[in-house]
């Protein structure tokens, strides 16, 4: 049988398609019996050392688990992120700076303000145990000193003070008396705390401007215009004008040295 030009054509791109498609598969199916495995457990371990082994590498991988948990609520973060966003609610320019770009600048501040921290807490308890200097006890002992007296610096007296006394049943009488446990949710709600009170003396000037320009929008007899609309240009003028960010940001670096 004889196929014309226009079906010999036709058939031509469904070759093609299937030899395509074919040598997308091909390889997977080659290289799958040749690709390394990784496994863990504990079940062919010959003494306990290795069954306590397999246990501190199941740990080290659940607290990777709750790294940004961890990192929320034992540094900076959270009184940064919390302060940039009531500033972009300030202004009124809903998405603008993105979600993303205040996460990434809040993480690369908390790094640089938490800087002399982490320094201590390589030099202290990091490169000891890797020199096989400290054991592994002594070294996590050593790196949350570190931890505890950052936030000791930031924590109020008043957060401190009511945690204490509802998961203790003792008076402390000293920083080493207070666990890292009732430590972290008065940090916590410290920095809460300090983070809404600069939200608030941030969002005053911004509000002065709503007021005013829905007064003269009021006296114009314009009284379907939002005065939204209309003060925004005004707040970013005024932002700019007083290199806010650079204000915003130097402000959040001295709150913590205070």
């Amino acid at each position: 049988m004889i196929r014309t030009k226009t079906e010999a054509s036709s058939g031509k791109p469904t070759c093609i398609l299937c030899l395509a498609l074919l040598s997308l598969f091909l390889p997977t199916a080659t290289y799958a019996v040749s690709m390394p495995t990784i496994s863990f457990g504990v079940e062919n371990a010959t003494n306990p050392d290795q069954v306590s082994t397999g246990l501190q590498i199941l740990f080290l991988l659940t607290v990777l688990s709750i790294a940004p948990a961890i990192l929320l609520m034992t540094t900076c973060f959270t009184r940064i992120v919390i302060v940039l966003g009531f500033v972009r609610q300030a202004m009124g320019t809903q998405n603008m700076p993105p979600t993303q770009v205040i996460i990434a600048l809040s993480l690369f501040l908390s790094f640089f303000i938490m800087a002399p921290t982490i320094d201590r807490i390589n030099v202290e308890a990091l490169q000891p145990y890797l020199n096989e200097e400290i054991n592994q006890n002594d070294a996590l002992t050593k790196a949350v000193q570190p931890m505890r007296d950052f936030m000791f610096s930031q924590v109020k007296e008043s957060e401190l003070t009511m945690l204490s006394g509802i998961t203790m049943d003792n008076k402390p009488f000293d920083q080493k008396d207070i666990p890292t446990m009732t430590l972290i949710p008065a940090f916590m709600l410290s920095e809460l705390k300090r983070a809404f009170q600069m939200g608030f003396m941030i969002y005053v000037p911004f509000l002065v401007i709503d007021m005013v320009v829905a007064s003269i929008l009021m006296s114009m007899g314009m009284m379907m215009l939002p005065p939204v609309i209309i003060s925004m240009p005004f707040k970013l003028l005024l932002f700019v004008l007083v290199d806010g960010w650079a204000l915003i940001v130097g402000s959040l670096i001295q709150s913590f040295k205070g």
